[in-house]
């Protein structure tokens, strides 16, 4: 369940990249990554304090590995603190693909920032 924001969180942009390893596995055999990756967003999610604001993917117009901007995934959240940022990227090492982390198929890299104030009268926002 979404969480308010509080003057004090801080607006993160989780930007993901793919690695070259997820591109070495053979055809069909990218579904255990694909697992890992949805249980990491779940738990991302989850933490305390965090609230999603929307998520953008990039694969369909872009292939191969993501070690840097251009990403390949990007998920923008309201996070309490600093230490829950941490929290968030450290998911890579602990979600399990078989017998290694997240972090051998996918990379992560956390922009903290806060919330940008725009009048109303230049952004229509989608209340969805």
């Amino acid at each position: 369940m979404a969480q308010p924001t509080t003057p004090e969180s801080l607006r993160v942009l989780f930007c993901i990249g793919v690695n070259q390893n997820f591109f070495d596995l053979p055809t069909g055999q990218a579904g255990p990554v694909w697992d890992g990756f949805v249980s990491m967003l779940r738990q991302l999610s989850e933490l305390p304090g965090v609230t999603v604001l929307g998520t953008f993917d990039d694969d369909r117009h872009m292939v191969g590995p993501s070690a840097s901007w251009p990403w390949t995934s990007y998920v923008l959240a309201d996070v309490p603190e600093q230490a829950t940022v941490a929290a968030a990227c450290n998911l890579f090492r602990t979600v399990q693909v078989g017998e290694h982390g997240l972090w051998r198929y996918m990379k992560i890299e956390a922009r903290l920032g806060r919330p940008l104030p725009v009048p109303s009268d230049v952004v229509e926002w989608d209340a969805r």
